[in-house]
Parts: structure tokens; C-alpha cells; sequence
């Protein structure tokens, strides 16, 4: 069994609330029940985090490093605007995999670009929660 550490960055605390016509209605504890099933069903166990801050991302990602054999990471927002995040991942020796649960390059011009993607061994965007099953699916391959 091994351990995935599942990270959410800004405004995803307000899933199901914060503009439903593009994230949907589920929150973000569907979202980690989702991920506890999928996990469960592959024989791992998930660590299901979430932040506001960016420095708060950066730490779990560093705990990770001793800790998780993967990581599945929605950056959200800061997916277009943090190199610090790109560098922490890129620090992690696991498979990572980056979800969005919008199509971000369906999105304003400002969401077509990721630090993250580059670094990223699955990115999964367009396919609302489902995608972080995706993703598991995806690490769990690779680990």
C-alpha cells in the first residue's frame, strides 16, 4: 500500500458554491470521498490537503518527499503564476499528476499556460471530479 498525497490550492475550499457553471455542484469533500474510493479500490491510502497559501503547498510537497510515493496536485490558480511550486514538485522523485476541473485552455487566454504541466507525468483538465480519479488511476500506474 502506498501513500498519495492528494494537494488542492486556492479558492477549491469553495467548490460547489464559487461558480458552479464552470466546477459543478460537488464540494470538495465529494471530491475527497471520490478520492478515497479510487485509492482504496487500487490497494493505496490518500493524504487529501488543501490550501490557500502558496508556501502551505510547498510544505506538504516537501513532507511528500518522505512520505508519498505520488503526488496528484490541483495548483488551481497557481498553476500560471508559481515557479516556486514548479521547483517543489520538481524536487519530488514520484509521479506527479496535475487536474483541473475545468478545461483551463477552453478558459481566458491567462489559464493556457502551466509551470506546472512541463514537470508533470499526467495532466488531466476538462473532465470535472472525475479527473482526480483519473489521476490516481494514472500515478498508480507508475508507482
Amino acid at each position: 500500500m502506498a501513500l498519495i498525497t492528494i494537494l488542492n490550492g486556492p479558492n477549491l475550499n469553495l467548490l460547489g458554491k464559487r461558480e458552479p457553471h464552470i466546477y459543478g455542484h460537488d464540494t470538495l469533500e465529494h471530491v475527497e470521498a471520490l478520492c478515497t474510493s479510487r485509492a482504496e479500490a487500487l490497494g493505496h491510502e490518500i493524504r487529501f490537503l488543501q490550501s490557500n497559501a502558496e508556501h502551505q503547498l510547498i510544505d506538504w510537497i516537501h513532507e511528500a518527499r518522505d512520505n508519498s510515493a505520488a503526488i496528484v496536485i490541483n495548483p488551481a490558480a497557481y498553476t500560471h503564476t508559481s515557479i516556486a511550486l514548479r521547483d517543489a514538485l520538481s524536487a519530488f522523485d514520484g509521479p506527479v499528476a496535475e487536474i483541473h476541473i475545468s478545461n483551463v485552455h477552453a478558459r481566458e487566454e491567462f489559464r493556457h499556460h502551466s509551470y506546472i504541466s512541463a514537470i508533470a507525468d499526467t495532466v488531466i483538465c476538462g473532465a470535472g471530479i472525475a479527473g482526480y480519479g483519473f489521476a490516481i488511476e494514472a500515478v498508480s500506474a507508475k508507482i
